[in-house]
């Protein structure tokens, strides 16, 4: 009966063990090709050995109009939206997790509908207000789309964060004559580092790999974020260059790698607050 319960367990860890290695192997196919078609002089859609190791993809896509001035300008809508979003959800979030209301409950649901509508449903309008408002085609105008749209979710994900800060830190330092927005900057936002890590990766994240909104709000070709000009690989008839696609998209991913590897340890930081408030 032992036995044959433990082969039971046997078999059925071998199952999951067999799902996880089919999982694995869906995330680690793409990014096989993007690394060996970017090494290849004859890349195509199959994932092979290269013909021969070479750099001629990194070499036709270090230009200025290709790589430097998409990344720029990638850089300025999503770093200027990210820290844009950032603060906003900060000073949203603190009236909302110290201040006790009866719409505190609806307005956070609110938020939370908001994020679940997409954003083809409101960008004829958006495009139609933009154009009266005189921002069509302007970075800040683009900047601040993009933080209004990742705002409702920054908002949420930034007060479950600062619910897990004690309150007592910060009376303490209104009884020192700290004013609520000191003690927010001073105390709160320091002690949930790892929350903020947590809301400018996702931010940021979902800001770079955005194609839609900046294709629809901007039209001059030197305003293109990387997000809009990695289309032009995309050639007439079905035709792509796969080795300069594959180049590109390294290059484009290398900020958000960065990114998450400058706040690797924030994310694992944790609230070890626990004995803030003892003794």
């Amino acid at each position: 009966m032992a036995l044959t319960l433990t082969s039971r367990r046997t078999r059925h860890r071998l199952a999951a063990d067999a799902g996880l290695l089919v999982v694995a192997a869906a995330f680690c196919l793409p990014l096989a090709w993007v690394v060996l078609s970017a090494l290849d002089p004859h890349a195509d859609l199959r994932v092979k050995a290269p013909d021969g190791l070479t750099f001629d993809n990194f070499d036709a896509i270090m230009t200025q109009d290709i790589i430097f001035t998409p990344l720029l300008n990638s850089l300025i809508l999503c770093g200027g939206a990210t820290l844009l979003t950032v603060v906003c959800a900060a000073l949203a979030a603190y009236p909302l997790s110290r201040f006790r209301s009866r719409l505190n409950r609806p307005f956070l649901l609110s938020i939370l509908f908001a994020t679940s509508l997409p954003i083809t449903a409101i960008m004829v309008p958006v495009y139609a207000l933009f154009v009266q408002v005189d921002l069509i085609d302007t970075m800040q105008g683009t900047i601040f789309f993009f933080a209004a749209s990742q705002l409702p979710f920054a908002i949420w994900l930034m007060k479950n964060f600062m619910d897990g800060v004690p309150k007592e830190l910060e009376e303490a330092a209104w009884t020192d004559g700290a004013s609520s927005l000191q003690s927010l900057v001073r105390i709160v936002l320091p002690l949930m580092g790892p929350g903020v890590a947590v809301v400018t990766v996702f931010s940021f994240v979902m800001m770079w790999g955005n194609f839609f909104v900046p294709f629809m709000l901007l039209l001059t070709p030197d305003q293109m974020p990387a997000a809009v000009s990695i289309n032009e690989f995309f050639g007439n008839r079905g035709t792509v260059v796969y080795g300069q696609l594959a180049a590109f998209s390294i290059i484009y991913s290398t900020p958000v790698i960065l990114l998450y590897v400058l706040v690797a340890r924030r994310l694992g930081g944790g609230f070890a607050l626990g004995g803030a408030v003892k003794g």
